[in-house]
């Protein structure tokens, strides 16, 4: 894939449709040059360099890099999105899981010893090739599991990460751009708490999407917020991957029975809790928002839903307080990345169109869905399974 490909290439959206993509596709002579700032030939051998694959994820730039010593992923960020220090919170975050026993892909480091290269207003990152077959390589983002063994490997897999996790004790990364957090939906008054983060994030309190953010907070999510909060004052904070869905894991065979061999993406990890990073995994891969776009209504795969939990559970079980918090979590789970993406989109991509669309359909749709028949229906069946499991302890 040359020069002329990467002028072709597409990227996925807000839904199934796509569309020319944010930033400009990775070009061979740009990662022919980045790669010579990294380890000498004892290492790999840097040249020849030829992009052969363009990632369709639209929020930054990603390729696979043939090399004549093999295949590494390269993956190149605006500096407004992401600064050094955050993909060095990442990077150490993937060192510590691969020294607990997860298969993560191993960051390369520059002859200097840093894990990134800064050139004008960009940030490069390069990773070794993880292990595994991509089998939703394609797919777009939060996608369903195309099998139920998939949907239960995931959870397993979710759970023992969250065992590798629990010693590695960074406090939560600062608010920023594309990123999961928690402080809103743990705090002892949220609205404080908002208020706190807009004054930490200035372009986020004044996005032009003509929307009083406050009064929609107020409205839409104190409620359901001040629901789970006590829950959550009681749990232990962790890390966790963040953004658990089939496209970021790495599979044992490209089948309807293969299992989670390592995963990779930890761009948006965080220290939330456990049950906050099980709650994306569910509300990301087991109901369909993009359906939203395509048929203007939202699909379940309840099956898949309990397959995941199945997975999960049997590595970690959830005491009664755990399974309360888990649900009272899934309504408010994505407001905060939700409000990263309406900034990103209004001050760094600059496109209104997909910053109202975020904030309308993604930071307030999504706690309205889960108030009405769908989304009170998924709460349900998690109030039945837990319920069930209860009698049966």
């Amino acid at each position: 894939m040359g020069a002329s490909d990467a002028e072709h290439v597409l990227a996925h959206r807000l839904s199934r449709f796509q569309a020319s993509p944010e930033w400009a596709p990775l070009a061979d002579g740009e990662v022919a040059a980045l790669l010579h700032s990294y380890l000498s030939t004892a290492d790999f051998e840097l040249t020849p360099v030829e992009v052969s694959w363009r990632s369709q994820r639209p929020q930054s730039s990603a390729a696979l890099v043939e090399t004549g010593a093999g295949t590494l992923f390269v993956k190149r960020h605006h500096q407004r999105v992401r600064s050094a220090n955050d993909l060095f919170v990442e990077h150490a975050f993937a060192e510590h899981l691969s020294a607990e026993g997860q298969h993560v892909p191993r960051v390369l480091t520059t002859r200097g010893g840093a894990t990134t290269v800064e050139h004008d207003e960009f940030i490069y990152e390069v990773h070794e090739l993880l292990e595994g077959t991509d089998l939703y390589r394609d797919a777009v983002s939060w996608s369903l599991f195309s099998s139920l063994a998939h949907a239960r490997s995931a959870g397993s897999a979710l759970a023992r990460l969250h065992l590798a996790a629990r010693r590695f004790l960074l406090p939560p990364r600062l608010p920023t751009l594309l990123m999961n957090s928690s402080a809103l939906v743990a705090a002892s008054n949220p609205e404080v708490a908002l208020q706190h983060l807009m004054n930490l994030r200035p372009d986020l309190a004044s996005a032009p999407v003509a929307r009083d953010l406050p009064g929609d907070f107020a409205r839409y999510h104190l409620d359901a917020v001040n629901d789970v909060s006590p829950f959550l004052a009681v749990l232990e904070p962790q890390w966790g991957h963040g953004d658990w869905h089939p496209s970021n894991l790495a599979w044992s065979a490209d089948s309807a029975d293969a299992g989670v061999v390592g995963f990779f993406d930890l761009g948006l990890a965080n220290r939330t809790f456990a049950l906050h990073d099980l709650a994306l995994a569910i509300e990301r891969s087991t109901i369909d928002w993009l359906d939203l776009a395509d048929r203007g209504e939202i699909g379940i795969d309840f099956d898949a839903l309990d397959a995941l939990l199945d997975g999960y559970l049997e590595v970690t079980p959830l005491r009664a307080y755990e399974e309360q918090a888990l649900i009272g979590l899934l309504p408010v789970v994505h407001i905060e990345h939700a409000l990263s993406e309406v900034e990103y989109y209004s001050s760094v991509a600059e496109n209104h169109e997909h910053a109202e669309l975020v904030y309308d359909e993604y930071f307030v749709g999504h706690t309205k869905w889960f108030r009405e028949g769908a989304g009170v229906a998924v709460l349900d069946h998690l109030r039945a399974r837990f319920a069930t499991s209860t009698a049966t302890r």
